[in-house]
């Protein structure tokens, strides 16, 4: 399984869900805090066209928000 990894933020409630969610599943994420580092800012926009978060990359595949069924299938795609 790829390990995710998401970009949040420290008050964004979607970013924490999105997060237990990949507990609850027992999938191992890099978090990537971009709330105040601009650098982490700028790579999250490059990949994804938005300021918004979560921002989540797995494999390659950008997932922007908590979307269940999106983040399941792309856990599970080879």
């Amino acid at each position: 399984m790829m390990k995710p990894t998401i970009y949040t933020t420290l008050t964004c409630p979607f970013c924490k869900m999105a997060k237990a969610f990949f507990q609850e599943k027992g999938v191992e994420y890099e978090e990537k805090d971009v709330t105040h580092d601009e650098a982490l800012q700028e790579e999250m926009i490059k990949k994804s066209g938005q300021f918004a978060v979560p921002v989540i990359d797995i494999g390659g595949q950008i997932i922007v928000g908590f979307q269940k069924e999106k983040i399941e299938a792309a856990l599970t795609a080879k």
